[in-house]
């Protein structure tokens, strides 16, 4: 019989080809036990990941279920379709959300950029251009709608539907502000301060505003209020 022998602390060991088969199965088994445990906290790690990103997706499914009519759960649920890619599941959503709301301008925004993310240029265009006649009913809508396209980084609708509400409310001092902010976003102080300036002199009463056209070096003046109530002076007079 084939015999090794090995040295161990000055003394001889025999060990017979069965027993060298028994270490090296040990020695496998060690290292596949060590790559299973690698994977098992690799996939765990994957499914933890996995089941935040789905959990949103299942808990507005279940609200869903409960109340169908509920809108923004479609519009959120769309949402979280159009950042997996799935183009048709959060079209459908958004149709679904401004079907029970017509004034869910959030959908309609987020419709015309999930259009054209997907490529889909002229559809994006028809559901915007779609979107701003619906809206075109009152200075509030065309607002919100803005505000819903210049959240999405849609500023060329955004513009147009504030430009649009513009038209409809010449005399919105709260319009004008929030135009005014818009350019401000974008660094474009000559504009900004045009509707900054057009927005305080429908209301001068706006500190907010003031302190911006103040910090563009523009020195005005919020006029002061006049206390009509003359209650504390009746009660002076009454002491005397």
């Amino acid at each position: 019989m084939d015999f090794t022998v090995i040295r161990f602390v000055g003394k001889d060991f025999k060990m017979t080809n069965i027993f060298k088969i028994f270490i090296a199965m040990t020695i496998v088994s060690i290292t596949v036990l060590g790559c299973n445990g690698k994977n098992k906290k690799e996939n765990a790690i994957s499914e933890i990941s996995i089941s935040t990103a789905e959990r949103s997706k299942i808990e507005l499914r279940n609200k869903i279920e409960r109340k169908y009519t509920d809108a923004d759960a479609h519009y959120e649920l769309g949402k979280l379709y159009q950042a997996d890619g799935l183009w048709e599941n959060a079209e459908k959503e958004y149709h679904i959300a401004s079907s029970f709301d017509p004034a869910h301008w959030r959908a309609e925004a987020a419709k015309v950029k999930m259009l054209l993310q997907k490529g889909d240029v002229p559809r994006s265009k028809l559901s915007a251009e779609q979107a701003m006649n619906r809206s075109s009913i009152s200075a509030e809508s065309s607002l919100l709608l803005g505000m819903a396209f210049q959240k999405e980084f849609l500023d060329e609708y955004a513009v147009l539907c504030y430009h649009q509400a513009l038209v409809l409310a010449p005399n919105s001092a709260g319009l004008q502000k929030q135009i005014g902010y818009y350019y401000l976003s974008k660094n474009d102080m000559v504009r900004a301060e045009g509707y900054l300036r057009r927005s305080f002199q429908i209301d001068p009463y706006q500190p907010e505003v003031a302190g911006e056209l103040g910090r563009m070096g523009i020195i005005v003046k919020m006029p002061r209020k006049t206390v009509k109530n003359t209650n504390a002076l009746d009660k002076l007079l009454n002491r005397e």
